[in-house]
């Protein structure tokens, strides 16, 4: 064996893949018992290998589980024959008899001769064995396979690389849960998005994309990493464009202040691909947290409309008084007066100039409003307050669009804690 190119060949795998070389030669050392197993033991049993990257050296082990009649299910045969030390299906002439067995045992592994040793003859071979114990049993060393045995060699070796590559990936994404990735639009299946994310691939699903957005494979994008599928075959990393998540993570890399600490955002509404509004609010006093959204000329606040393809972004200043807030809230529109009524519902009333931008387009506006406050929001008119206007009235539904509030990184008041409001408050104008 040319140890000095096996040798180099692994640490070559070790860069390439970002695996460590332990895990490589672990994979090595498996693929060489399962070529013993295949050539020179029986299926059932439990082979481990050693190799001496150094000197060659290999030494070969069978594995046994120590039981007794409580951990394990007796087969259906009249007598258990018992293995003899060092002898494969060799017997002792010690039995156990089925009937010894209770009905409530089913549920337990079956008894298998090639990897179970009963506990009496356990103690013959180790003193201090006890129940779930392993015992090693040495094998025969030998270094002659056949072709069957080397190609299942190559194929243990390939998945257990597979295997540690798979675990590498995982533990570089799972600390990137809720960040923003850039990635490559690879193909399409059933109507999902797979990414190529360097040394892995994503998947965003077609609930996760921006109603509207067309995606061209070769498209660069970027995504916020929802969550890590652990139990797949391959790496789930899960991708989304149109959590809330994503607009703070996009104002977090064109925004400075957000990235700092020193402006934050409270509340987030999104309707993806159509209109988005958050609540943004200033940990210093000298900095206007909706300023520095916008950024001059608006350079902030376009650069994250131009990724979301043009959806329109309402930046508003959040407040601790819910009459201001829900006054801010109906952005663009300028209200008049806001009256506080019980169960978390709220009247407002606003100029017939300004009836038309307050509601939005079927509703839209004062919808994600209510959505953004948490409040069930009533727009009418100054002039005629005893009507009720057509689509103005809105109540958060949050929960079922997923939209409202974001877990990690935005923090909202629930309707307990808000303070207690005056029952009238005439808006600024500004």
């Amino acid at each position: 064996m040319d140890l000095k190119n096996l040798r180099r060949a692994i640490e070559q795998i070790s860069q390439e893949k970002s695996i460590p070389a332990e895990r490589i030669l672990e994979a090595i050392e498996s693929s060489i018992a399962a070529a013993y197993k295949k050539e020179y033991e029986k299926r059932g049993e439990i082979v481990k290998a050693k190799f001496d990257v150094r000197t060659g050296a290999l030494k070969f082990w069978q594995i046994k589980t120590v039981v007794d009649k409580t951990t394990v299910r007796i087969p259906d045969e009249e007598e258990v024959p018992v293995l003899a030390e060092g002898e494969a299906g060799a017997t002792t002439g010690k039995h156990i008899d089925k009937e010894e067995v209770h009905a409530e045992d089913d549920d337990l592994p079956r008894y298998n001769a090639d990897r179970h040793i009963f506990f009496d003859e356990a103690k013959k071979h180790k003193k201090t064995a006890v129940l779930g114990d392993e015992l090693e049993f040495p094998l025969e060393t030998h270094d002659d396979f056949g072709r069957i045995a080397a190609q299942t060699a190559k194929q243990v070796v390939l998945q257990k690389i597979r295997e540690a590559e798979r675990e590498s990936v995982l533990n570089e994404f799972k600390n990137r849960e809720g960040e923003i990735v850039s990635g490559l639009v690879q193909r399409f299946e059933r109507g999902n998005v797979m990414v190529e994310l360097g040394r892995a691939t994503g998947i965003m699903f077609q609930n996760e994309s921006v109603p509207g957005e067309h995606y061209k494979a070769g498209d660069r994008l970027k995504f916020v990493v929802l969550s890590i599928q652990e139990g797949s075959r391959v790496p789930g990393i899960i991708l989304s464009r149109s959590h809330p998540s994503f607009i703070s993570k996009l104002f977090a890399l064109e925004v400075p202040e957000i990235a700092e600490g020193t402006v934050g955002i409270k509340a987030i509404a999104r309707e993806p691909g159509s209109r988005t509004k958050i609540a943004v609010a200033s940990e210093v006093e000298t900095i206007d947290p909706v300023g520095a959204c916008v950024g001059q000329r608006g350079t902030r606040v376009m650069a994250v409309s131009n990724e979301l393809g043009q959806e329109k972004i309402d930046i508003i200043e959040w407040s601790e008084d819910p009459a201001v807030f829900i006054s801010n809230s109906l952005s663009p529109a300028k209200v008049r007066r806001v009256e506080i009524l019980p169960k978390n519902e709220v009247q407002t009333f606003i100029d017939d100039d300004q009836l038309s931008l307050a509601i939005g387009e079927g509703g839209q506006n004062v919808r994600l409003a209510a959505r953004l406050t948490g409040w069930k929001i009533d727009v009418r008119s100054a002039t005629h307050p005893e009507e009720t206007q057509a689509e103005g009235v809105a109540t958060d539904v949050a929960s079922e669009t997923r939209g409202a509030s974001l877990e990690s990184e935005v923090e909202t008041d629930t309707p307990e804690e808000k303070p207690e409001p005056k029952t009238e408050k005439e808006s600024d104008d500004k």
